[in-house]
This record gives C-alpha cells, sequence and structure tokens, in this order.
C-alpha cells in the first residue's frame, strides 16, 4: 500500500501538509497550454494523489492558462488538500512565459483563481515571478492587500533572490517561496541555496520546482545512481528522498500525469539516505 510517509509542515503556520506535494502543471495539454487529452485521466491523478495522502498541490493561473485550475475543481480535492495557486505571469500562443506584475493584474487574477478552483479562500497565493516593469514592492503589496482582504489566507513568492525575500518580508508574512532548486542545480544566479537558508532561519517553506530536473542532475547524475542501486530505488526517489532530508522546510512538489508515477514518487517517502549520501548530494 502506496501511502504519503513525509513528515508534516505547517505553512504560514497554520495549514499542516505533508511535505511531499503534488505539481499539477503537467495535467495540462503541450507546453502547458490548453487541456491534456485526456481529462477524466487527469481527474484520476488527482484524486488518486488525495486517497494516498498528498495534501499539497501547487498549480497556477497561467498553466493552461486556466486549465489547470479548473481541473482540480472538478476532481473534488479541494475540500481536503491544500491548494497554492499563482499570478503574475502572463501565457500566448507561443507558449511564452511573460512577467506581469501589474498590481491591478494581480487583484483581478485572485478573483478569477477563486471561481476556477470554487473556493471563497485562496490556501497560498504566491507571486510568480518579479516583473523588471513593476516596483516589486508595488506587486507584493497587492498580495499582501488580498490577505487583509480574506481573499487568501497566506502569501508565498516564487523566483526570488534572498533581498526580494527581505524586501517582501517588510511588507506581508511570506508562508513560502518557491524556485528552481535540485541536487544538480541550485540556481546560482537566484541563490537558491541562500534563500533555503533564509527560509529556514525564518521558518518559511521552500518549495523546490523543477525537483527531479527533468531527469537532467548533471554531475550529480552518476552519483544518484549508485545511491538508488544501494537502496533498489530509482534515480527519482533517491532525489525526492534528498529533498525530504536535506531541509526540515523543503516542500517538493514532484508532477507527473500518470497514476504509476505518482505513485513511484510517493513511494520515496519512505525511503531513508543516510546520513553520508546526503552529504555527497548536498554537496
Amino acid at each position: 500500500m502506496v501511502e504519503n510517509r513525509s513528515d508534516t509542515f505547517d505553512i504560514g503556520g497554520k495549514l499542516t501538509v505533508h511535505r511531499l506535494g503534488f505539481g499539477a502543471m503537467r495535467l495540462c495539454g503541450p507546453d502547458i497550454v490548453g487541456p491534456p487529452p485526456d481529462e477524466d485521466a487527469a481527474h484520476d491523478v488527482l484524486q488518486r494523489a488525495a486517497d494516498i495522502g498528498v495534501d499539497f498541490v501547487d498549480t497556477a493561473d497561467s498553466y493552461g492558462p486556466g486549465v489547470n485550475e479548473r481541473l482540480i475543481r472538478e476532481s473534488g480535492v479541494t475540500d481536503e488538500t491544500v491548494v497554492a495557486t499563482k499570478a503574475g505571469l502572463l501565457r500566448n500562443r507561443e507558449g511564452e512565459w511573460l512577467a506581469h506584475g501589474d498590481p491591478e493584474y494581480i487583484r483581478n487574477q485572485v478573483l478569477v483563481s477563486r471561481d476556477r478552483l470554487g473556493v471563497d479562500e485562496i490556501d497560498l497565493y504566491q507571486f510568480h515571478r518579479p516583473d523588471p516593469d513593476t516596483p516589486f514592492e508595488e506587486s507584493v503589496e497587492a498580495f499582501a492587500g488580498l490577505k487583509d482582504e480574506g481573499l487568501v489566507a497566506h502569501v508565498g513568492l516564487s523566483n526570488v533572490t534572498v533581498e526580494q525575500l527581505e524586501t517582501a518580508r517588510d511588507l506581508v508574512d511570506v508562508a513560502t517561496v518557491q524556485n528552481r532548486y535540485n541536487p544538480g542545480d541550485r540556481e546560482a544566479d537566484r541563490g537558491s541555496d541562500r534563500v533555503l537558508e533564509a527560509c529556514e532561519e525564518y521558518g518559511i517553506g521552500f518549495i523546490p520546482w523543477f525537483p527531479l530536473g527533468a531527469g537532467d542532475l548533471g554531475e550529480k547524475a552518476d552519483v544518484i545512481e549508485r545511491i538508488a542501486g544501494n537502496h533498489d530505488a530509482t534515480s527519482e526517489q533517491v532525489t525526492l528522498a534528498w529533498h525530504l532530508q536535506h531541509s526540515p522546510v523543503t516542500l517538493p512538489i514532484p508532477g507527473t500525469s500518470s497514476v504509476d508515477h505518482l505513485e513511484a514518487n510517493v513511494a520515496a517517502t519512505a525511503l531513508e539516505l543516510t546520513d553520508e549520501e546526503v552529504t555527497r548530494l548536498s554537496e
């Protein structure tokens, strides 16, 4: 019986979730545009995730766009699952991701996301990416206002530096930070290792996106493969186990459109790496 055996984390000190979550982005069409080929299969993945104890799901208004949030509502898991969504990116027919942090746009999008998800209050609302054409403080203040109005319970950031995190913390209680992060990619340009350290200091949840690196973990790949052989596990399971043991505030959100792959990922929560193995992957 596969079940989510990861320990828990309190998002914003209040929302208790298992630390292994699910990233729903892949439940869309090609290039994350349009609906998936089989919407019933997408519903099955979300329902199975909830059945085996995955109670934290990450999405965004730009996934589809809009499709992903709708599928989550239709799957019927919003009552038993903490749903995190985002605003701050626009899409076009070419599949580009265009930063758009205008406060009025953010205030509009929270209403759209609430409607698609079928909720009165969004559990965790994240600023998807800083917009070079909009002052960062103005975007964050918009999110703070949504929290004050009771439209969102908690505010998160994504793709930020330590300096941006510190700026945001002066404006609103930051519950989570979501940055690109895996054993082979610490996103040096944004200093995600430093961001993780700051999250540990402040008790902020750190959500690594691209946690498996789509199978490309660079120079760490051979090390992970050897460790996987020692545990009769897959490289993906070792990578997820590393995320969970590397830091107590990390909330990995591997995504998939397959129930079998979902169950394999959740099985990683039963894998215990040695301290030496964790150190080798953390160096």
